[in-house]
């Protein structure tokens, strides 16, 4: 089957009007699912799948996927280690979807882990990984489908482009390289998926095969690293403040992005690949020509650290997450700007900071973290 239709190209011009006119959709956890609370559920991690059909947060140890066409916590499932209770043994610090594997999610957490996740949906067409998928009043399960014990906290991960390979970064800065290929199933590609189902409908069963890729470290520990977009460079942020572009999978460092003097804790490049994005403790979002490496704008609209920045699928739109984990401190609102001039298009209204970010992979809509709840979608999501 083809590839899902990407929504129509969205002048910035017309973009705060879409937003204002789409209502936002609550995935909440409480009974019914309507955001009946007023507390801030501390999510860590946000992700989509490859097609947009799934959304994944991270509560504690607990990890929920949710179907956005149907927003219903019963038809939502939990990620369960049947030997944990939950997902992981410790607080859960960053999951993220496969990009070329529909349904395939990687986690990481304190426990020391690295785990891989065969999702599938209560009610789609394929059955569970493990455990049981029949949809009641809390949602199905699903068990994990491989794992790999890291010997430190897990600190970050991000997947190759490819989607063969888990970059996992652990807190004492070892840097392994987590190769998934070895298992029962060729990797289902996502052109041969629809609306979240599988072309198969066996469970996928992984043994995660380590190389240890951990770089000269010169500008103090490593917050984050993420693939530019051909998979050939790898990009880190460090304590220290510069950005340092390794040649991959050598992890020879080739160039150092001078972006900030304090921390940096995000970097992502455009889909077009013409942008590199940083996020930073001293607030400020820097945007980075990749022809000439100059920094073409900076964006400086938020009061305290920027820890999340996500493209809208087409480039033309970045947001950030800048507020602290469980915490109601910094500045209220989600600020949507045009990458291409660096101006401030819109803000969505928020009840708290928003702490994570991330865009549909085919349409104007964002799912955020930081409201009372649990996540929200904002935008016009239905629309192609």
């Amino acid at each position: 089957m083809a590839p899902p239709m990407r929504a129509r190209p969205l002048r910035k011009d017309l973009l705060p009007t879409a937003f204002k006119n789409s209502k936002a959709q609550v995935l909440s956890e409480t009974a019914g699912g309507r955001a009946t609370t007023t507390l801030a559920p501390n999510i860590r991690s946000i992700s989509w799948s490859p097609t947009g059909a799934l959304l994944a947060g991270s509560t504690s140890v607990n990890i929920r996927v949710w179907n956005p066409e149907r927003p219903e916590l019963r038809a939502s499932t939990e990620l369960r280690d049947s030997a944990k209770g939950g997902a992981h043994g410790k607080l859960v610090e960053r999951i993220t979807f496969n990009p070329c594997v529909e349904g395939l999610l990687a986690s990481t957490g304190v426990d020391g882990m690295v785990k891989v996740w065969d999702v599938r949906m209560p009610g789609s067409a394929a059955a569970a990984a493990s455990g049981s998928a029949a949809a009641g009043a809390r949602g199905g399960t699903t068990g994990k489908a491989g794992e790999y014990k890291l010997g430190d906290e897990g600190l970050f991960l991000t997947w190759h482009p490819d989607g063969t390979q888990l970059l996992v970064g652990r807190r004492d800065d070892v840097v392994h390289a987590v190769d998934i290929r070895r298992s029962n199933l060729p990797l289902l590609d996502i052109t041969n998926t629809a609306g979240g189902n599988f072309a198969s409908s066996a469970a996928l069963k992984y043994d995660l095969i380590d190389t240890d890729r951990t770089p000269v470290k010169e500008h103090g520990n490593f917050n984050m690293m993420s693939f530019s977009n051909s998979g050939r460079q790898l990009f880190a942020t460090t304590h220290d403040g510069p950005v340092v572009v390794f040649d991959y999978p050598s992890m020879q460092p080739i160039y150092t992005i001078k972006a900030h003097t304090r921390d940096t804790y995000a970097v992502q490049q455009s889909p077009l690949g013409n942008y590199v994005a940083i996020g930073a403790s001293d607030s400020m979002i820097t945007l980075w020509d990749t022809e000439t490496w100059l920094c073409e704008h900076s964006l400086m609209h938020h009061t305290s650290s920027v820890r999340d920045l996500s493209f809208s699928f087409d480039g033309a739109y970045l947001v950030a997450g800048a507020g602290q984990d469980g915490s109601k401190d910094g500045d209220k609102g989600m600020a949507i700007y045009h990458v291409d001039t660096g101006d401030l298009v819109h803000t969505v209204d928020t009840v708290n900071p928003v702490t994570w970010a991330s865009w549909h992979p085919h349409r104007y809509a964002i799912a955020h973290a930081g409201d009372p709840g649990g996540l929200k979608i904002v935008g016009p999501f239905g629309n192609a």
